[in-house]
């Protein structure tokens, strides 16, 4: 298989940030207008590559690993081996250090993708004052949590935290590839091999993948609607939402089997003063690498018209 070739090269950078030695990856000079791109669940900073490339302007873009991904730092409670615990509002900390460090004055362009996305909206309500535009690619959040479920969700996770949880390792870089082709059906094989070089590395017993196995452990705490709208409601700045016309969201989000009515779970974000949503066809959840020119073009657009309108 080959692997696509850049058209634009990255740098790697490390910062501290909150203790943890973060990887960020950086295209484009440092004079340039500042474009925060954060990825999501079980993914990279290098993901955005394909979107970078296909940008028509020039930018100053980070992309940082988030804790217990990539080559970021995993978080250890008090330093000894263990079990680690990732908690939502750390990665909203994470992302408020990274801003004091990259732009301390200035709002920022923010773009994230699902757990990204999630991220994205939810500092962009609690800082409204940091971020001049945002994006938000397939970041839903997730269906509200009964109160009712609690005691169950609370016992199941107790029972999780007992036994660590494992990656598989892959044979070659090239399984690592069709690991994600099997994740992503369209992606090309020379983009999923240039992928498997930033999601895994080799050792003693093949291709492990770069990413804590920790997070696979379910979070205690249930998903709160009315919080996360509580944050959405207070962002100051144009938000984004791009959807992929063939998302598997849907049957991620189902409760019981039952389909998401997405016209009916889009109105959640009725609640953001400033939100405009558009659909990209042919393209799934990954959608930043399904369509990155088009996506390009839609961010690029997007911060104008919001740089136009403050």
């Amino acid at each position: 298989m080959n692997s696509y070739i850049p058209l634009k090269t990255h740098e790697s950078h490390y910062l501290d940030l909150r203790g943890l030695r973060t990887h960020l990856h950086c295209w484009g000079p440092e004079d340039a207008p500042l474009l925060v791109m954060v990825h999501g669940w079980m993914d990279v900073g290098a993901s955005y590559q394909f979107v970078v490339d296909a940008l028509k302007q020039e930018y100053r873009v980070v992309a940082p690993d988030w804790r217990g991904f990539g080559l970021s730092d995993w978080p250890v409670a008090d330093g000894s081996p263990g079990i680690r615990s990732y908690w939502f509002p750390d990665y909203l900390a994470d992302l408020d250090a990274l801003l004091d460090h990259l732009s301390p004055t200035q709002p920022v362009n923010l773009v994230g993708h699902s757990m990204g996305g999630n991220i994205a909206m939810m500092y962009a309500g609690v800082r409204p004052q940091r971020i001049g535009s945002v994006v938000n690619l397939e970041g839903f959040g997730m269906l509200d949590s009964p109160p009712e479920k609690a005691p169950k969700r609370y016992s199941n996770w107790l029972d999780e935290i007992k036994t660590p949880k494992e990656l598989r390792t892959y044979s070659s870089l090239e399984a690592v590839a069709r690991r994600l082709q099997k994740t992503n059906h369209r992606l090309s094989d020379e983009k999923a091999m240039y992928l498997a070089q930033f999601w895994s590395r080799v050792g003693n017993d093949g291709y492990s993948l770069l990413g804590d196995a920790a997070h696979k452990i379910m979070n205690p705490i249930g998903y709160r609607l009315a919080e996360a709208q509580a944050c959405w409601s207070n962002i100051a700045a144009p938000v984004l939402h791009v959807e992929a016309k063939q998302t598997e969201a849907g049957m991620w989000l189902s409760r019981a089997g039952e389909p998401v009515d997405f016209d009916a779970f889009r109105t959640r974000f009725n609640c953001v003063p400033n939100w405009r949503h558009v659909v990209v066809d042919n393209a799934g959840h990954m959608v930043h690498h399904d369509q990155p020119e088009v996506l390009a073009g839609l961010i690029e657009s997007h911060i104008a018209q919001s740089t136009n309108a403050g």
